[in-house]
């Protein structure tokens, strides 16, 4: 899958790969000990952009300044961000990790289409949608033949489903059309938002759940390292989400998905048969065949004509306004 991408997109996905991965693990752990969700990710989002405006200060990193247009540019990323995290715990109430996991694997079939219609993406090629479908083919296998497919509400699987593909959609479109100096600008605005937002959720919903919790060290260490990887994530993820289309992404955030799985199978007692795993080693060899629509050929036309424009300039002539500026000089 990384065939085809420059060395900082193929750095960007590994990295987002790696963290995704790992975050879930230790999400899991931390909510274990700390059966606070709303805290634990309000304390992710929180450490996230403290630690990048702080890094940003002591000129570690090149962070933006806190000005409202890119600011107002990044509150629906954040709501969108948040609104997908929502529905997706809502979902897990109605339906197991594993029937989650089958819907999320079509989700690539809708976005490569909405990257047509709303992003300026070619559809996928004949390899990459038999590629998405055989993802998506190997999870259901998968599920089929290794849990119980568990809905029992059908509408906020549904809610999720429309929440996530505009959640993928947007932010990409945001990353697309914000003009930041460096993406730890993005991760800045973006959390900055999420942890108002989450504050005024915990207050209201985990006051007391705080308050009976024992705070011993294992438990604020898992606290701890989950959001040290947050941080990383953040970042990752939007150079990710600027490197690649919408669809890719999503289809890389599926593989994450199938990794979690088998880490989960060899860590822990869930134990998976050997027709199970074969059918998610399916999904990660379908993924590793996918290939990135590109841009349309009106975009790609645009560009060429951009740069013969700009072979044709005369020389030492590099925009319209430097004639002028020569005609006052002669003038002088």
């Amino acid at each position: 899958m990384l065939k085809g991408f420059t060395g900082s997109a193929a750095f960007a996905i590994l990295g987002y790969g790696t963290c995704s991965s790992v975050l879930l693990i230790l999400n899991k752990l931390a909510v274990h000990l700390l059966p606070a969700p709303m805290f634990v990710l309000l304390a992710q989002v929180t450490c996230s952009w403290v630690a990048v405006k702080v890094c940003g200060l002591l000129g570690f990193i090149e962070v933006d300044e806190l000005e409202w247009a890119k600011l107002r540019g990044f509150v629906f990323v954040s709501i969108a961000f948040l609104a997908s995290i929502f529905a997706n715990i809502k979902t897990l109430q109605y339906a197991n990790v594993e029937t989650f996991i089958v819907f999320r694997s079509s989700t690539p079939i809708v976005i490569g289409v909405a990257d047509w219609l709303f992003l300026n993406r070619e559809l996928p090629n004949l390899r990459s949608a038999l590629s998405i479908c055989a993802l998506a083919g190997g999870s259901i296998l998968y599920v089929l033949t290794d849990a119980a497919f568990v809905v029992r509400g059908y509408v906020w699987v549904c809610v999720w489903f429309v929440i996530f593909c505009f959640d993928q959609l947007y932010i990409k479109h945001a990353v697309d059309s914000v003009k930041v100096r460096s993406n730890w600008g993005r991760v800045f605005f973006t959390n900055l938002w999420a942890s108002a937002f989450l504050a005024v959720s915990t207050l209201a919903t985990e006051p007391q759940l705080l308050l009976d919790i024992d705070w011993s060290m294992p438990t604020v260490l898992a606290l701890a390292v989950s959001c040290v990887v947050g941080v990383a994530m953040s970042y990752f993820a939007f150079l990710c989400r600027a490197a690649v289309s919408a669809t890719s992404f999503t289809v890389i955030g599926n593989v994450c998905k199938i990794i979690t799985v088998l880490i989960n199978i060899s860590i822990w007692d869930k134990h998976a048969s050997p027709l199970g795993i074969c059918f998610l080693l399916v999904c990660l060899l379908a993924a590793g065949a996918y290939q990135q629509a590109p841009l349309r050929d009106s975009d790609r036309s645009l560009q060429k004509a951009d740069d013969a424009a700009s072979l044709l300039k005369p020389e030492g002539e590099s925009d319209l306004s430097e004639p002028e500026s020569g005609t006052k000089n002669q003038q002088g």
